[in-house]
């Protein structure tokens, strides 16, 4: 006999989907959303970087966009 366990869900950050896509959006290059987060290394990354020359600035807008975006506990920043 199987047992049924129902989904786990998903921790939401307390971070905020708005602020966090607009610092992507206006400051990606410096990483500034990465610092808004929590996560200060890649943060680091980003700003010495200018983003991987913008295009780690539009894999991280996209991630936010569609909600897969996690902050520095691993929570997913979406809209609510």
């Amino acid at each position: 006999m199987s047992e049924v366990t129902a989904p786990v869900p998903t921790p939401i950050s307390e971070k905020g989907f708005v602020p966090t896509l607009l610092l992507c959006f206006f400051l990606g290059a410096l990483g500034v959303h990465r610092f808004y987060v929590g996560k200060i290394g890649t943060g680091i990354l980003m700003l010495l970087t200018l983003g991987g020359l913008g295009i780690w600035s539009l894999i991280d807008f996209i991630m936010i966009a569609v909600g897969s975006f996690k902050d520095a506990q691993g929570n997913v920043i979406k809209s609510q």
